[in-house]
């Protein structure tokens, strides 16, 4: 009795099976693409090239992050509306500029005016309130804020583009 069972069902559970298997072959086709296509848009890459300004609720209050949430920085040195930035050499392997391609980067609950000015190799970096913009390369993750204060110069900056001095 059991025979007569696998001899009719056995030629309906071989062909789920291969169905199964050529489904599954076919979706590892588009595993490769898909990975690249991740890795190719990858927030840092994004905030490098055009960032977008949003905000995050920190334990400083309310700042100013890239579209990865990496916190933005403020200088002391640098003249609000001057068109420069005092940061050069040394001072950008620290304190990298933000940087875009286009002339108005896209904003979410910011309030501050947002421009750029073009820095002396041709670039265009993100002001906020005039004042230029950075990360701090000892900021890790996102929500990190480990270059508030440093030197008593560089600052988180909030919406408004004001200095968060703590």
């Amino acid at each position: 009795m059991n025979s007569r069972i696998w001899l009719k069902a056995g030629p309906v559970v071989g062909a789920v099976a291969l169905s199964i298997l050529a489904l599954t072959g076919c979706s590892q086709g588009t595993t490769t693409p898909a990975a690249d296509t991740l890795s190719s848009s990858s927030p840092t890459s994004e905030a490098t090239v055009k960032p977008a300004l949003a905000t995050a609720d920190s334990s400083l209050g309310k700042i100013v992050v890239d579209t990865a949430g990496m916190t933005l920085y403020v200088f002391d040195k640098d003249v609000a509306n001057s068109g420069t930035s005092t940061c050069e050499g040394e001072c950008l392997v620290k304190w990298p500029a933000v940087v875009a391609e286009s002339d108005t980067p896209t904003v979410d609950g910011v309030t501050g005016t947002v421009g750029v000015i073009i820095r002396t190799d041709g670039t265009k970096q993100v002001t906020l309130a005039g004042l230029p913009l950075y990360y701090w390369a000892g900021d890790s993750a996102a929500g990190d804020t480990t270059g508030e204060g440093v030197g008593g110069v560089w600052w988180v900056v909030a919406p408004n583009g004001d200095k968060i001095a703590s």
